[in-house]
């Protein structure tokens, strides 16, 4: 079973959004969201201001990957949107610079392992 499912409907993003915790990096702020279950729920959340579909889904599949990597070493039992910061140009997207960042914002959080 996968460790990690995504979220699909707007209020749950909403929840999270609105009784999570926020930790803010250069390029992404994430929200996190205990949900006393053994698996984690992920969402990516990227502004219309971003760019057109192309670029909004570019910046998605780049956040995915880089939280694809990273999974293995996060603690189980949360609700995680994370949301792209659209004052950030998308010719600066490097996956490099959004693992780092996600990296350093999962350690605020304190749920690396």
């Amino acid at each position: 079973m996968k460790s990690t499912l995504s979220l699909k409907k707007n209020n749950d993003f909403q929840r999270v959004l609105q009784k999570g915790k926020w930790y803010n990096g250069k390029l992404i702020s994430i929200y996190i969201l205990k949900n006393n279950k053994d698996i984690n729920f992920i969402g990516i959340a990227v502004g219309k201001k971003a760019g057109k579909a192309v670029k909004r889904n570019r910046i998605k599949r780049v956040i995915r990957e880089a939280y694809r990597k990273i999974d293995p070493e996060i603690i189980k039992g949360n609700t995680i949107v994370i949301v792209w910061k659209s004052k950030n140009v998308y010719e600066n997207l490097k996956f490099c610079t959004v693992k780092e960042d996600m990296i350093k914002c999962f350690s605020k959080a304190g749920i690396l392992l």
